[in-house]
């Protein structure tokens, strides 16, 4: 991959940010050695007719690369991931797609779920009452996987792009104490956010909320 852009929103409130799903992006090139540098989409512009050219939903991340636009942030960590033997090693290649699988539409799903109602609904009343099932959807999901951590410091024998989802899935609970409940679960989210990578896609991403933040915010 050549000549990467990555699209991301120019802001987010607070507590979104290191959430975005570009993140995820930022972090996987990190770990690669490819380079990329970043452009901002205003929220209030997603949904122009040049930014829906780049992605049809109107969301982030986008990347550009080789002349194309790539969507999708588990698909593009998977594009990335193939550049890379580090984060998809030829010996483990099912297992890790596996795990890539597992954290975007097992675990990610019920976390995804009791953020919105926590941070985007939390003062509705419909909100209170639904909050009680998703709290226990999610600690199931966190139980199961922490049985799963249990001895290991990463989802298969070495880091890899399975795991760049997985943190990143994990993050959206951050407001609450779920991970922490289970050791192996909480060392292993520490594990990986103290990787140099994740640093610096973090800080990368949040340059630009710093930039690009309203005066009143």
């Amino acid at each position: 991959m050549k000549n990467i852009a990555v699209w991301g929103f120019s802001w987010v409130p607070a507590f979104a940010h290191g959430l975005v799903r570009d993140l995820r992006v930022r972090w996987a090139l990190e770990e690669a050695g490819l380079a990329y540098e970043s452009r901002w989409i205003d929220p209030a512009q997603r949904h122009s007719p040049a930014y829906r050219r780049k992605h049809p939903f109107g969301l982030v991340p986008a990347v550009e690369a080789d002349g194309a636009t790539l969507v999708e942030s588990g698909a593009i960590v998977y594009a990335v991931a193939e550049q890379s033997p580090a984060l998809l090693p030829a010996e483990r290649r099912i297992e890790t797609l596996t795990w890539m699988f597992s954290a975007l539409n097992t675990v990610e799903p019920p976390l995804w779920n009791l953020f919105v109602i926590d941070r985007l609904h939390g003062d509705e009343p419909w909100a209170a009452l639904r909050r009680p099932g998703a709290v226990e959807e999610a600690r199931a999901r966190l139980a199961a996987l922490a049985d799963t951590l249990d001895g290991r410091e990463y989802l298969l024998d070495r880091f890899g792009a399975a795991d760049i989802l997985m943190v990143t899935a994990l993050r959206f609970v951050r407001h609450t104490a779920l991970v922490a409940e289970f050791p192996s679960l909480d060392d292993y989210v520490k594990r990986c956010e103290a990787r140099p990578a994740f640093q610096a896609a973090l800080r990368n991403q949040l340059a630009g909320y710093m930039r690009h933040a309203p005066a009143a915010a």
